[in-house]
Order: structure tokens, then C-alpha cells, then sequence
């Protein structure tokens, strides 16, 4: 796909929503943040960072598994949104978090609904992916939002200093993985020696990867724990840049029900490893959700892992349509419900008190996150 026929596609589907700017139903925005407070902090033994890094994740749920991910205790999302600090120096962090006054019952409880029979893997039928070439595409937003991780994974930026990414990128749920020990970001620049040439080529010029060190990573407690079975609820990490970057980021938002996503489209790019070099972008319909995920046929590889996903969403106060990150990609799982066995692609939904524990990580104060 050449890039006049890409950016076509893009403009295409800008302007597709299924809402008029006055809908009633439109109320995701109106989302009560619970309040994150971390009421205690024990200081761990350091990492072996031994752990070699997951860069395919597949996981199997059956009918207890969606039972248990729709009826949490208070206790367990306390023991599961708890979460490990990692420092540069090693120093690990245990902190214990508490949400007063929160209901379980009030969560988004959505019931996952078989549908037909897939039996394709991470490429469904045809591929619907798109390289993304041009420092017009790739130097700009949205797709300048996304980054490598070192370990081999994507993220996506979410501050003027934060990735945001899988868990499984940077722990493998026993112990972090060994590149995280002196773990990078790295952002696409243009290269000085082939701006000249550029000017007289038709073919866009290979763009370089500018690395940054992260100064520490974020992990929640609800990815570790899970180390003896491993689940996608929690596979997602923050990590903190040493340095200010100077790029636009995307702000992260709860993920409202799928009727109030524009197109009920889900959108995210990434740096799929059957592509070396390039930025890969794709979109699809939202096939299927429970509390804590997000089904979708979107076709990845290996190392779209952490992808930041987004998708349109109406903002009322600016009458207009904008970018919200409401999820990230996790890789790929089967389930298994009244003995029909289903496959699919699966992003973490960003779930209010999740948005509320990313939201504290970034800004470092809860009342902040909470008036949100």
C-alpha cells in the first residue's frame, strides 16, 4: 500500500463514527474515578533478572476463569492492584494500595458471549496490517506516540516522560526478565546522512532508533501473583523515562462499553517481528469484552506486545471526536465456554481503578487522578 492509498484509509476512517455529537448515550466521560491510596510500602530483595523475555503470550480462560475475572472481592483487586517499584539500582518496592469506599458490584461487569469459530492465530484470513513509511506518518500523531522497548516489545507514550506497556514485556510473572535490568525506550528520528538523498529519491529513507535509558518500571501486583497460571487482566507496566521526550503523548482513559466507541473500532500500531523496521499500523470491530479484556481479531505478531490501544471517542466539553488510549495489547488467547473453543487477539481494558493506579503512577498524587 503506497502512501497516498494509506493515508486515504486513515481519513477514511477519522471520520467514521456511530454517534451524532448529541447522543444521549454518550456518557463514557462521566466515569467516577474510585480513589487510589498506597498505605504501605515494604522494600523487597533486589531482581535476579533472570527471566528470558515473552514475545508471544497465549493464554487459555474457561467458564470458571470468566466467572472469577466478573466477580473480583474487594480483596482481591487490593492484592491485585498492589504493585512492585523497580529502580535502576535495583532497589524493588512492594506497595499495598487501599480504594475506600469502592463497590465491586459497581464494576463494568460484561459477559463474555460465545460467538463463531475461529481457528486461526494472530493473523485472521487476510492480512489486514499496514507498514506505515514516510516521516510525515512516522514523525507524526499518532504514530510518533509509539516506541520500541528493548526487550523486543512496543509502548506507547502516555506523559511527557511515561511508556506504558505489557508486564510480560519486562517480567515473565516469577521474576523480570534479563533485559530490564538496563531497559530502553527507543524513538524513531531521522537519519542526518539520508535527508539529503531523500530529496531525490522516491523511496522514503529508514528512519534511526534514538534510545532512552528508563529510570523505573511499574508492575502490578495482579501480573505477578498470577505467576502459577498466568492471566491477561493485569499484563501492563509503566515505565519512567530518565529524561523529558518532546513528543506529543496520548492520554489514557477508562474503556466505556463498546456501543460508544466510534465504528466500535480499536486501532493500535507496533513494531510486528515479521517486519523488521517497520511501524505496523491496523484497525478492527471489538468482537467481544469481559470486565477486563478486550476480544478483537486484530492481526499482530510477536512484538506488538504493549502496543498502546486507542480508539475514538466522543468528548462533549470540545465537541469533537479525539484519540484515548483504552487499552494495551497483550497477545493471544483461547477460550473455552459450554464446549465451544474460541480464539481470539486480546488487549487489557483500562477499567476505572486501573486508570485511577496508571493515572497515580504518572502524576504521583492521587487527588489529581480522582477529580479526573
Amino acid at each position: 500500500m503506497n502512501q497516498l492509498q494509506l493515508l486515504a484509509v486513515i481519513l477514511y476512517f477519522a471520520k467514521q463514527s456511530s454517534f451524532s455529537a448529541t447522543d444521549p448515550n454518550m456518557t463514557w466521560h462521566r466515569h467516577g474515578i474510585p480513589m487510589f491510596f498506597p498505605h504501605e510500602t515494604l522494600k523487597l530483595d533486589k531482581p535476579r533478572f533472570s527471566a528470558k523475555a515473552m514475545l508471544d503470550l497465549t493464554t487459555h480462560c474457561n467458564e470458571e476463569c470468566l466467572w472469577k475475572e466478573a466477580h473480583p472481592t474487594l480483596e482481591d483487586l487490593k492484592e491485585n492492584l498492589s504493585y512492585e517499584t523497580v529502580y535502576t539500582n535495583g532497589t524493588r518496592m512492594l506497595t499495598m494500595v487501599d480504594f475506600p469506599d469502592f463497590d465491586p458490584n459497581t464494576l463494568l461487569v460484561k459477559q463474555y458471549a460465545p460467538r463463531r469459530l475461529r481457528r486461526k492465530r494472530q493473523i485472521f484470513g487476510v492480512d489486514g496490517r499496514f507498514d506505515i513509511s514516510g516521516k510525515q506518518f512516522l514523525l507524526h500523531f499518532p504514530f510518533s506516540t509509539t516506541v520500541k522497548i528493548s526487550t523486543g516489545c512496543t509502548g506507547v507514550l502516555v506523559s511527557d516522560r511515561h511508556v506504558l506497556t505489557a508486564a510480560h514485556c519486562i517480567h515473565d510473572g516469577k521474576d523480570y526478565v534479563k533485559g530490564a535490568k538496563k531497559l530502553k525506550v527507543g524513538f524513531l528520528q531521522e537519519n542526518p546522512k539520508t535527508q539529503k538523498l531523500a530529496k531525490s529519491s522516491k523511496v522514503p529513507p529508514k528512519l534511526l532508533t534514538r534510545w532512552s535509558r528508563v529510570k523505573r518500571t511499574q508492575v502490578p501486583k495482579g501480573w505477578i501473583r498470577s505467576q502459577n497460571d498466568l492471566t491477561m487482566d493485569y499484563d501492563y507496566a509503566l515505565l519512567e523515562l530518565k529524561r523529558p521526550h518532546d513528543r506529543p503523548h496520548m492520554e489514557i482513559t477508562v474503556m466505556p462499553t463498546t456501543d460508544q466507541v466510534a465504528g466500535n473500532r480499536i486501532h493500535f500500531s507496533g513494531f510486528d517481528s515479521d517486519r523488521p523496521g517497520q511501524l505496523v499500523y491496523r484497525f478492527c470491530r471489538i468482537i467481544n469484552e469481559t470486565p477486563h479484556l478486550i476480544y478483537q481479531h486484530c492481526d499482530a505478531q510477536p512484538g506488538s506486545s504493549g502496543s498502546g490501544v486507542y480508539a475514538k471517542l466522543w468528548l462533549p466539553e470540545k465537541q469533537h471526536w479525539e484519540r484515548k488510549i483504552v487499552g494495551i495489547f497483550s497477545g493471544h488467547q483461547w477460550v473455552d465456554l459450554h464446549g465451544v473453543q474460541q480464539d481470539y487477539n486480546v488487549a487489557v481494558r483500562i477499567t476505572p481503578l486501573k486508570y485511577a493506579q496508571i493515572c497515580y503512577w504518572i502524576k504521583g498524587i492521587y487527588s489529581d487522578c480522582h477529580s479526573h
